[in-house]
């Protein structure tokens, strides 16, 4: 007679509420705090890289007569980059629309984060 063992395999289940990179950076003489939003991942096996939008507070006082607020908020555009499961690099774009003074133009920024 033999005998047969049988495992059972559980499911681990993720109890995050919350799945997203936080970075701070700079960008056109000001910084930006954003979360990145939606796009594309690759994902490698110690890191990965997402090309996507990233929905942003920028910071930045206006020296002109008129003021601006100095939190605006904006929407851009990047690559954000996370190696050592938790550390993350990016680069953003910012459109920065034009004025009475200056041509509207792209900038590009760099960041630093942390993913939750």
């Amino acid at each position: 007679m033999s005998t047969v063992a049988v495992q059972a395999q559980q499911k681990k289940i993720s109890t995050r509420v919350f799945d997203g990179i936080i970075v701070a950076g700079y960008t056109d003489n000001g910084a930006y705090i954003n979360c990145t939003g939606p796009g594309v991942k690759y994902i490698a096996p110690k890191w990965n890289l997402m090309l996507g939008l990233l929905p942003s507070i920028k910071i930045k006082e206006d020296t002109s007569d008129v003021k601006n607020a100095m939190f605006t908020p904006a929407l851009g555009f990047g690559a954000t980059l996370t190696i050592f499961k938790h550390l993350t690099l990016q680069i953003p774009t910012f459109y920065t629309p034009k004025t009475n003074t200056n041509n509207g133009r792209w900038t590009l920024g760099a960041g630093l984060g942390y993913k939750i």
